[in-house]
């Protein structure tokens, strides 16, 4: 809990803190209204599967621009500029009425999200490594937190709304007001220059970082599966009738990965990265066998277990990343996370398709296969280490 404390204590801290919440509040919003915009718009599983893959793909097209947009703007900068953007565009997906608009929109959206994920990712580095301090896991508990908030909040004013994009509209406004008052605390951060800059870009430089690009890849997929089919596998696998409780599954979700991520920097000085991430792999196949169960109680704790166990992995990852010797912060963290994005691009589309073809419950499997392979790798670091 001493990050925890840190990020409480002052602005310089909670600052950039803040914009990993904004990016899940928004999206915790987000995902309560996809059954929604299915049935508005008369979708299909794969046709959900395809409008999520445009999403991720304006992720995975723009993360290699970060490093140069930290050069050109400065990496706190980019960051404010990028979760205000971010919010503007997110309104867009529940305004449209024709899939083809949804598709551009989401598109739109990934661009900002990705590029704003690794910018802000860089950041707490760089004040890591400046402050000799640790609160990148917390940092990403404040990011389960938003999302749960979103998905709390938004369960509340759901009937509130007639329209959907009026919901958005109020919740990105608020998002965008906040970031303006907080930016002035992270906007001036930098990145030191590396000793030799070409190296960041080399191949053989960036080989420790494999091994941990596929496991993000896999913990991504698992993560971006939950954001946006955890609220059609409770209405179509567990059957669930009240809608506004579809979301159950990504709040429980969310809020353990939240209890996981504050707790787990703390965690990962006594027993290291390599450990925690074997760890939370094993709770992740636990929490998986729990959802699989389709019993509407254990499903749900499968969906706690599941955030606990996934919670310290990406933070552990780019922590690794963001701290490589001969890389700078953005360069490994862009690597790591367009790999991890690579997952949760071909996620959402796979999943619509298998779910499609068979249903929602054996992409959820399919899931824990993945899971435990990522599993065995991380063990495979474990034995070379």
């Amino acid at each position: 809990m001493h990050s925890l404390r840190l990020i409480l204590s002052k602005f310089k801290y909670f600052a950039p803190v803040w914009v990993f919440s904004s990016l899940n509040f928004l999206i915790g919003t987000w995902v309560l209204y996809i059954p929604h915009v299915k049935e508005k718009l008369q979708l299909n599983d794969s046709e959900i599967g395809l409008a999520l893959f445009c999403l991720a793909l304006g992720v995975l097209l723009f993360i290699p621009t970060v490093p140069f947009l930290s050069r050109r703007i400065g990496i706190g900068r980019y960051t404010l500029i990028g979760v205000i953007l971010f919010s503007i565009a997110f309104v867009f997906p529940l305004l449209v009425n024709s899939y083809m608009l949804l598709c551009v929109s989401l598109f739109v959206v990934g661009i900002f999200s990705g590029t704003t994920d690794v910018s802000m990712n860089a950041v707490v580095s760089e004040i890591e490594k400046k402050d000799s301090c640790n609160f990148m896991s917390a940092a990403h508990g404040f990011f389960s937190l938003g999302g749960a908030l979103g998905a709390v909040l938004g369960s509340f004013l759901m009937p509130f709304f007639s329209n959907p994009g009026y919901h958005m509209m109020v919740m990105a406004s608020f998002i965008v007001l906040t970031n303006l008052f907080l930016g002035k605390y992270y906007r001036g951060i930098t990145e030191e220059p590396t000793i030799k800059q070409k190296s960041n870009y080399q191949l053989k430089t960036l080989k420790p970082l494999f091994a941990i690009a596929f496991i993000a890849f896999v913990i991504m997929s698992s993560e971006g599966a939950i954001e946006h089919w955890s609220t059609l596998y409770f209405v179509e696998v567990i059957e669930i009738a009240e809608k506004n409780l579809a979301g159950l599954g990504f709040i429980v979700f969310s809020t353990t990965m939240t209890i996981g991520r504050f707790f787990g920097d703390k965690v990962s000085e006594k027993i290291g990265s390599l450990k925690i991430i074997a760890l939370g792999c094993f709770l992740g196949c636990l929490g998986y066998l729990g959802i699989l169960l389709n019993n509407f109680i254990v499903t749900l704790i499968g969906f706690g277990v599941l955030g606990l166990g996934l919670s310290v992995i990406i933070p552990e990852l780019f922590r690794i990343a963001g701290k490589t010797n001969g890389v700078k912060a953005s360069v490994g963290i862009s690597f790591v996370s367009g790999i991890g994005f690579t997952g949760f691009l071909l996620g959402p589309v796979v999943l619509g398709y298998i779910s499609n073809a068979f249903n929602l419950k054996i992409s959820f499997f399919v899931l824990l296969l993945l899971t435990i392979l990522a599993l065995s790798v991380s063990f495979i670091k474990l034995k070379r280490k």
